[in-house]
């Protein structure tokens, strides 16, 4: 090496990161941050003038500081494999650039390109080994048709299990599961979906041979099991002048035992529309019921008085349980205040005629009045127990979501609460709250799962509820109390001006906290370079943080967990014969800053909707739409609000990954039986960019997990677009499929009668919030013959 060489442009990327570090560095010191970046910088601005001066002395210099960096860096986050990654990979990229250099000055381009050309080859194939998983077995010929063949509600059953009998596809097999068919649907986001998060989230229905679907923009379309082969779809022709979300989980069955054999909707699905209205229609063709409501409809905003386009809408699928179709809806968060009621409803399924309502301001309501506006309201699936009789309803926070000093004592009692009613009456039963005045926007946002807990006295019909806050509350389904212990424990104090928070919240100290890690610290931030890193630390001094629901504030507070939360809509399987639990996660910080009123004007933020009768002029939607891209307006109070993902200037996560997570719960033991990062970066990156690399760094995702008696969970979810065959028992990933599209949605599993086959089924429809790829397919997989 010809040391005597001037490695200027080494020199001058050293100055130019050296002076990033010490105007970072001297910024962080100033709010009592690590002093690293300052030293570290000025030691860079030392190494570039030696490297022009003294080339030699240049190089020993780098090298002790990668010495020192990594010596600092173990010291801050021990053994961390991305935490020493944050804080060395870009270090000895420049390290390995400086000696590339040198090598290229001595010996010429055409050998130093030869090596490097060397490398990406080995890279290559070890990308390739690292996308590859499982490996060929024997295929079992068990091809019987086991019992529960078919998944007739959303969630497999009323429980909400998402877990099938079935046993054809096997730990042993999976690993030859190919494509069987792909169904498109022809619904795919258009122009004016521009301005809202459009996703495909369904989890088809099985029912006979026939698959059952509906689409973001509510069409509903049945498909033939086996082949994949469309037979009919049934567009309600949903007006959307604005809706924030366009999505569709999923659609309801309904078999009239009483009609004669092969009458007109003896068998119909039922759907939920984007626009508020409830729709059913015969199973065997696709036609309105025309006994149900007017012409095969029902609208959802009957009783609800004024309803802004936009600020009502339904994107989970109705319950159906005996001749009850209970359903709640969504509400356009941090909209207003007095937005339209949260009444949960059961409809006659066979007439559309309302059976009851739930109006939890107004339990007496009588008919003809209008239901309390303003109540918290259920966008998520619900659960039933036939047996007992009972309907579990979980319940968002009250709108606005930041700002709640107007809320009434009914809206404090059941805001994020977990409630319990009376299938044929609607009459409350029980209730339990899993935030006490919630001003996080921790609503639940999953349904509970049942299942029967071993307890010294025997077995106990129990219920487990997911929570955004990754607490997992087991009650008792028979009246609401815990069966593990709740611990309530104090809360960070001091809400902005004119609000107030809870002195204590409530704990699951009986199950495992899926909030990781469950303090954040300025050690915690992450950026794939030191230089995001260090911005990552001065935000993270600037705002507002102390642990666990701090309250939001003017100059911005850190939320972890965040508004989008640790568990979402895709819930939780339990497969019961292993007493296993199986959640996904995604760990994302927010920040969640108060805007006073005159800096909302600023912003326009503070334009009240029209709230003409289940109208609305356009030029209202058009300032919501502008509105929600900076913010949550929160009209009639005195602040507006944003939240938003703590992110780098790369756009990358500012905590340390994994940011989604699977794991195992021994529901016998009630500890971790197993935990693995979940995702890969595939089809992710910086600035928005896919790297193509399939690094286990654990992504963000939507959707859930099903278990299958064989010992199989099969899950999409993830922002790289696989469909996953993971072993229940261990968490090891077993197989996985590449989907056509983001498969943000939960799969399931059913027999196909004419060839006997295990059949998975997944939607890959993409999602706009996660920024993966849209689509329109319906795609199933079965065992190579």
């Amino acid at each position: 090496m010809t040391w005597r060489s001037r490695p200027v442009c080494s020199a001058m990327l050293l100055v130019i990161i050296g002076l990033a570090l010490v105007a970072g560095g001297v910024q962080l010191m100033l709010l009592g941050g690590s002093f690293y970046y300052l030293l570290s910088g000025a030691f860079l601005l030392v190494c570039a003038c030696l490297l022009i001066t003294r080339p030699r002395y240049g190089f020993f210099a780098y090298a002790a500081f990668l010495i020192a960096t990594a010596v600092w860096a173990v010291a801050e986050v021990g053994a961390d494999f991305w935490g020493l990654f944050a804080r060395l990979a870009a270090p000895l990229v420049v390290g390995l650039g400086m000696v590339f250099g040198a090598i290229i000055r001595r010996h010429g381009w055409w050998r130093t390109m030869l090596g490097a050309l060397g490398v990406v080859v080995v890279a290559f194939f070890a990308q390739a080994g690292l996308d590859s998983v499982g490996t060929a077995q024997t295929q079992v010929k068990d091809l019987a048709r086991a019992k529960g063949s078919d998944w007739e509600t959303y969630a497999g059953d009323l429980g909400a299990n998402r877990h099938s009998r079935l046993s054809q596809i096997t730990p042993a097999n999976v690993s030859n599961l190919e494509p069987l068919w792909t169904y498109r649907t022809g619904d795919l986001p258009g122009p004016a979906d521009s301005a809202t998060v459009w996703t495909q989230e369904v989890t088809p229905l099985k029912v006979g041979n026939r698959l059952f679907i509906c689409t973001a923009h509510s069409q509903v379309h049945a498909i033939d099991a086996e082949t994949g082969k469309g037979l009919w779809k049934h567009d309600p022709r949903a007006t959307i002048n604005w809706a924030p979300l366009r999505a569709c989980r999923g659609v309801a069955y309904f078999h009239d035992t009483t009609a004669p054999f092969a009458a007109a909707c003896a068998e119909r699905i039922i759907s939920a529309t984007v626009d508020g209205r409830l729709s059913a229609v015969d199973a065997t063709n696709g036609r309105p019921c025309k006994g149900f409501g007017l012409n095969g409809m029902i609208d959802q905003r009957a009783g609800l008085g004024d309803v802004t386009p936009g600020y009502y809408f339904t994107t989970s699928a109705p319950l159906v349980v005996g001749d009850h179709v209970i359903i709640g809806a969504q509400v356009l968060d941090g909209g207003t205040i007095g937005e339209p009621s949260g009444v949960i409803r059961s409809f006659n399924a066979r007439t559309g005629k309302l059976d009851w309502a739930w109006d939890l301001g107004a339990p007496d309501r009588k008919d003809g009045e209008n239901y309390t506006r303003g109540t918290p309201n259920a966008w998520a699936p619900l659960t039933a127990d036939a047996q007992l009789g009972l309907v579990f309803v979980p319940l968002g926070n009250p709108t606005p979501d930041f700002f709640a000093s107007y809320r009434t004592p009914a809206m404090e009692k059941f805001g994020s609460a977990l409630v319990a009613l009376d299938v044929a009456t609607g009459k409350l039963r029980w209730s339990f709250q899993t935030t006490h005045h919630d001003i996080w926007d921790q609503d639940i946002p999953v349904q509970p799962s049942l299942f029967e807990l071993e307890t010294p006295e025997g077995r106990v019909p129990a219920l487990v509820q997911p929570t955004k806050r990754g607490e997992l509350f087991v009650l008792d389904r028979r009246t609401g109390k815990p069966l593990l212990p709740v611990e309530e424990r104090p809360a960070p104090q001091g809400a902005v001006r004119g609000d107030f928070t809870a002195p204590t919240q409530p704990y699951s100290i009986g199950m495992p906290s899926l909030l990781l890690p469950y303090r954040l610290s300025e050690a915690t931030t992450w950026g794939v370079t030191p230089i995001d890193q260090m911005l990552c630390r001065i935000r993270f001094r600037q705002l507002r943080y102390e642990g666990p629901l701090t309250p939001p504030s003017v100059q911005g507070s850190l939320s972890y967990p965040g508004s989008a939360g640790i568990v979402s809509w895709g819930g939780v399987s339990i497969d019961r014969d292993r007493h296993l639990l199986v959640v996904n996660t995604t760990h994302s910080p927010f920040v969640t800053r108060l805007i006073p009123r005159a800096e909302a004007d600023r912003m326009g933020l503070s334009t009240p909707p029209n709230t003409g009768a289940n109208g609305g002029s356009r030029g209202s939607s058009e300032a919501m739409k502008s509105g929600a891209k900076a913010g949550h307006p929160q009209f009639g109070t005195p602040y507006a609000a944003q939240a938003l993902p703590f992110l780098s200037p790369l756009g990358v996560p500012c905590m340390a990954p994994p940011w989604g997570r699977i794991t195992g719960i021994d529901l016998s033991t009630r500890k971790v039986s197993w935990q693995r990062p979940f995702g890969t970066s595939r089809d992710t990156g910086p600035l928005g960019l896919r790297t193509g690399l399939p690094l286990p760094i654990g992504v963000p995702a939507a959707g859930g997990p099903i278990t299958t008696a064989s010992g199989l969970t099969f899950i999409a979810a993830a922002q790289d677009r696989f469909l996953r065959a993971i072993e229940t028992t261990t968490g090891r990933e077993l197989w996985r499929g590449r989907l056509p599209a983001g498969g943000q949605a939960t799969p399931m599993t059913y027999v196909s009668a004419p060839s006997g086959r295990q059949i998975v089924v997944v939607s890959a429809g993409g999602h706009g919030g996660l920024n993966t790829e849209p689509g329109d397919y319906i795609v199933a997989y079965t065992l190579k013959q």
